[in-house]
């Protein structure tokens, strides 16, 4: 594995800002946090609902992004960035991405929304002593407001919303002057998006609300100068009850209705003219969720993805498909697939090919839990139904909001991996595939070849196959198969050996699927 780095460096890319940590890392996966850096970039700005990244916001972005790195670099931590709605809604992102990977040297990293949830989560169980206790989270950034359930660190239910303080500013506050009428529009629209997710959380409650993000921090500045008190230097563990929000949100109407921008003492400047509509959206969650009191957490998707990063590091992949990651796998897979005996089967002989030739295909060791998640969900498309299953099972795992603790990118290269397991190759001329960079197009042809041929060595779905067994001999891969008992594994080796043509065109090596003779 190497030398592990003696630090590592996150960044959030966010609709408002970008925000950088680095931290050192220390003893028991833990980390200490040495560094900060922030920049005002605004990549939602603009009235287009944030369907497009402007010019001038993505040169920002940019820039911001080069200064960061050379930050990290400074004490050797390998940098990961991970952006948030602003790039996930628009249209443009791929050039956002191609310009920060080309101009600033670093590699972003586009997640979901639950993702993010779980992420921030993270970040705020290693700023609160709330790992215990049953926590509703809340984070309000520029484009989208995410919501949790946790409990020991485990995900109860996450939701992201489309609302946020930069989106609903430029929608409904984006003149000089606003009207009593603006503000209730708003604050309809903020309940109309919140209220589906009340049911759920109502049922689960919550013993302590958690509050993280800049928009939120800023409303608990406003509400101690309310209180009288001297400025803090954190408001980590900050809590300030529903009716102080609602005294803030009150004076900040008040305010903004003089103009654009609001002038209040302990605001900040750069975020005066967007922190109504993140107020709002903060009231909106009080109200919906019956929230009593929030406390602040400093903490939350910069370190979450600097922790995630640090766990990654240390176990090469987390604890077999990561653990969180992989109850999601199963629960898609226990409401969607009508044969998870099957798929399980397929999985674990689909696992043996690629450990048996790891000194051919020379993949990540990552890519193992993908190709697993890949043969788990491959299936899945049948819920939708049989006819083009493979391509409706792409379908159900690009839209599924149940694969927490992947990326973007790994969900893509999931979905593709289950779409290529049978019909046609992987294609240039097929859109998705094309999308992806050369390297994860390698890894979704690699890993569909050992799919195929793995389904094919459960043809029957009677669990014939014991094990398989994969080597080199004299110029060809052999892959020998070792019945259950007296099982007939004539048709699961005509199968195999059927649908391996992808797996030689991979390993660039004729391959042969025989039964295994059997001992004396």
């Amino acid at each position: 594995m190497g030398t592990e780095p003696a630090a590592l460096a996150a960044v959030d890319v966010g609709t408002n800002s970008l925000h950088l940590v680095v931290a050192r890392v220390l003893d028991g996966g833990r980390f200490e946090v040495i560094g900060r850096e922030k920049e005002m970039v605004r990549l939602g700005s603009g009235s287009n609902d944030m369907k497009r990244l402007a010019d001038d916001a993505v040169d920002r972005g940019i820039e911001a992004l080069t200064r960061f790195r050379k930050i990290a670099e400074i004490s050797d931590a390998p940098l990961r960035a991970v952006a948030t709605s602003a790039v996930r809604e628009a249209e443009n992102h791929d050039d956002f991405i191609r310009r920060a990977r080309e101009e600033a040297g670093v590699e972003v990293e586009v997640i979901s929304g639950v993702e993010e949830a779980r992420l921030i989560h993270l970040g705020v169980l290693q700023a609160l002593p709330v790992f215990e206790k049953r926590l509703l989270l809340c984070d309000i950034g520029g484009g989208s407001t995410e919501l949790l359930v946790g409990e020991r660190g485990e995900v109860l239910a996450a939701r992201s919303f489309k609302v946020g303080a930069v989106r609903l500013t430029n929608r409904f506050f984006a003149d000089e002057s606003i009207h009593s009428s603006d503000v209730e529009s708003c604050r309809r629209y903020i309940r109309s998006v919140l209220v589906p997710f009340e049911p759920e959380a109502a049922r689960l409650g919550h013993e302590v609300a958690i509050g993280s993000s800049g928009t939120i921090e800023q409303i608990a500045r406003l509400v101690h100068v309310d209180r009288g008190g001297e400025p803090l230097r954190t408001y980590n563990a900050f809590t300030m009850t529903a009716e102080e929000v609602e005294d803030v949100v009150k004076r900040l109407i008040k305010a903004r209705k003089n103009g654009p921008t609001i002038e209040l003492a302990g605001l900040e400047e750069k975020r005066a003219d967007i922190i109504l509509a993140g107020a709002l959206v903060l009231e909106g969650v009080i109200d919906t969720f019956a929230v009593t009191e929030m406390t602040i957490s400093d903490y939350a998707l910069r370190e979450g993805a600097l922790l995630d990063s640090l766990q990654r590091r240390a176990g090469g992949s987390l604890h077999h498909l990561r653990d969180v990651s992989r109850r999601g796998v199963a629960h898609l897979a226990e409401v969607c697939d009508e044969d998870t005996e099957h798929s399980a089967r397929v999985a674990r002989l689909a696992l043996q090919l690629f450990d048996d030739t790891a000194d051919l295909h020379r993949l990540d060791p990552s890519c193992r839990d993908y190709l697993e998640a890949g043969a788990l969900l491959a299936n899945v498309g049948l819920f939708v139904a049989h006819a083009k299953h493979h391509k409706h099972s792409y379908y159900v795992i690009r839209n599924s909001e149940r694969l927490v603790g992947f990326t973007d990118n790994e969900i893509e290269i999931i979905a593709q991996v289950a779409r290529y397991h049978r019909k046609s190759a992987p294609k240039q001329s097929h859109p998705e595939f094309a999308a992806l960079d050369k390297a994860s197009q390698h890894v979704v042809r690699a890993l569909a070849a050992f799919l195929r041929v793995a389904i094919g060595l459960d043809r029957a779905h009677r669990g014939n196959i014991e094990q398989v067994r994969a080597e080199v001999r004299e110029g060809r891969l052999v892959v020998e198969v070792v019945p259950s008992g007296d099982a007939d594994v004539s048709l699961d080796v005509y199968a195999a050996g059927d649908r391996s043509g992808l797996l030689a065109e991979v390993l660039d090596l004729p391959v042969d699927v025989v039964a295994a003779v059997p001992e004396g």
